[in-house]
């Protein structure tokens, strides 16, 4: 690996994360830093730097990440209320780590405008 990433080595298991789910392609953790009451990360397994970056042989993987966001927010009673699903490219967006992530938020009234 050139680069150091940490949500590659939280899906290799070399760095400390409260998992949510982790299967062969995904893995699913709370953020540190959450902006709401529930901020789950979604990350697929394979790094990729993010959507922007993304390769037309993705589809599979990018549509399996928002099936487990899906999943993830059932499991956490967001369907109830409504949820968020994110993903910031680029620094101007707010992308802080390099790894393609998706954030599901909610459990709260979430604002708008994001930015």
């Amino acid at each position: 690996m050139a680069d150091f990433c940490i949500f590659c080595e939280i899906v290799a298991g070399r760095q400390p994360a409260r998992l949510v789910h982790q299967d062969e392609s995904v893995t699913v953790f709370w953020d540190i830093h959450p902006q709401a009451r529930i901020h789950l990360l979604v990350v697929p397994n394979q790094h990729i730097r993010s959507l922007a970056e993304a390769e037309e042989s993705d589809p599979l993987l990018l549509g399996r990440c928002l099936q487990v966001a899906a999943k993830v927010a059932r499991e956490h009673g967001l369907d109830r209320s409504g949820y968020r699903v994110v993903t910031n490219v680029g620094p101007d967006a707010g992308q802080s780590v390099f790894h393609l992530h998706f954030h599901v938020l909610g459990g709260n009234r979430l604002r708008l405008p994001l930015g």
